[in-house]
């Protein structure tokens, strides 16, 4: 404090040597283009954001000086608003560190200062000097070696947490590094809430960032100006297509509908996003075909066996039902979708005949037709008609002459023992 008064009583020596000058406490006066102003009465006050407005005036002048934090620290005024000194005179007009000098006054911006030196007992203790100009920017009012003492706190109250410079520029920084993962090239795929998210915390951050440390090179106004308002980039967009085509391109029937429909939902972002003009884009979604329209587990794409683009004249078991409305494509009374399959959903070739099982009216190879095949009758949890030994005897039931006349029925099996069990079920 004792530091505090010295330097108090130093500034007010360079005032002037003509000037009687008297500091009461509370106190708020400074050298007005080269004159002493006094401000007969002070106040500050604190606002909802925390904000520190300390206000000197007399019966026909005010001076406002604004900083975003009640913190010790020195403030530059002139560019950002948070950070404001305000002079209104006798008329109602307001000359502010935030209005720009017209070019025919200054080509450069007019920087002034807020020091805030001591905070005790609700009162505030520094100094300030800055240039205001008028909304024309061609009249201006100057003050010089300015001073507050021990001015009261009198709307508002210090906050708990009080927020400084240090703080927001974490917070940015935190910020920008959750925006940059939100596109990371890692990504297999960049989602859109994420990044519009992300890129508008970032930007938010960037603004209360330079609301309590400034912006004197405009960087963090640059930054906030290409963010602009968060939009999901043409760039992404089309790096998403091309990695769900990809995907799509090499889909088998256990993940042909999903990656179809991944890949529809990322055309149609490419769209939203970058346009069609031409329609190729929109051409693409027409000409695809997610669906399993028998839900048999087998996606229509894949029941077109001829390949000619025709759906309607591929049937299987001659039913007279084509395959993709069949929910039993062999025919073989075992449903397409109860068809074994594999870890990943694709159909498998249980007797490694070269044909899938849902296209195998055999299934097991054994030489019996699959719909002749019901139960397990040894009980070993596979059914007969995938079990090439079906009654557990060691002997594979091909070799128990289970069908003579090889017409897949094994109504004419061989009985040996005249138990009415034909061999290739009978274990005795």
């Amino acid at each position: 404090m004792k530091k505090l008064a010295i330097f108090f009583v130093t500034v007010l020596t360079l005032m002037g040597c003509g000037d009687e000058v008297e500091f009461n406490s509370p106190g708020f006066q400074g050298d007005r283009e080269y004159g002493l102003w006094r401000a007969e009465f002070t106040s500050a006050a604190i606002d909802a954001n925390g904000y520190l407005t300390i206000t000197g005036g007399n019966n026909i002048e005010t001076v406002t000086l604004t900083i975003p934090s009640v913190a010790v620290g020195t403030y530059t005024l002139g560019d950002v608003n948070s950070m404001e000194a305000r002079y209104t005179d006798v008329n109602g007009t307001v000359f502010s560190t935030n209005n720009r000098p017209d070019p025919s006054v200054s080509i450069y911006p007019e920087y002034g200062f807020v020091k805030l030196d001591e905070i005790g007992n609700n009162t505030f203790s520094g100094t300030f000097e800055f240039l205001a100009f008028d909304e024309s920017g061609l009249n201006s009012i100057g003050y010089n070696v300015g001073i507050f003492y021990r001015v009261p706190l009198t709307s508002g109250s210090i906050p708990a947490v009080v927020i400084i410079c240090d703080d927001t520029e974490l917070t940015a920084l935190e910020a920008r590094a959750n925006y940059l993962v939100s596109f990371d090239s890692s990504l297999e795929y960049i989602d859109h809430d994420t990044y519009v998210n992300a890129c508008n915390v970032y930007r938010e951050a960037l603004r209360v960032q330079r609301d309590y440390c400034g912006d004197l090179d405009g960087e963090l106004q640059q930054t906030i100006d290409e963010l602009n308002v968060c939009p999901f980039r043409c760039t992404f967009a089309t790096q998403n297509r091309n990695t769900a085509q990809a995907a799509f391109e090499a889909a088998t029937i256990g993940n042909y509908v999903e990656a179809c429909e991944n890949y529809m939902l990322y055309l149609e972002q490419q769209i939203e996003f970058c346009g069609d003009d031409n329609g190729d884009i929109q051409a693409v979604i027409d000409a695809l075909d997610c669906n399993d329209d028998d839900s048999d587990g087998v996606p229509n794409n894949f029941e077109d066996f001829d390949g000619d683009m025709d759906l309607t004249n591929d049937d299987t078991d001659l039913d007279g039902i084509p395959n993709y409305l069949d929910d039993d494509d062999d025919g073989d009374g075992v449903l397409t979708i109860d068809e074994a399959k594999d870890e990943n959903g694709n159909p498998i070739d249980t007797d490694g005949d070269g044909d899938v099982d849902y296209l195998d009216v055999d299934d097991d190879g054994d030489g019996l037709l699959t719909i002749f095949e019901t139960g397990d009758t040894d009980g070993d949890g596979t059914m007969d008609y995938l079990d090439t030994d079906d009654d557990d005897d060691t002997i594979l039931t091909a070799d128990e002459n289970a069908d003579p006349n090889l017409d897949g029925d094994p109504a004419d099996a061989l009985d040996t023992d005249g138990d009415t069990i034909p061999d290739y079920l009978d274990d005795m």
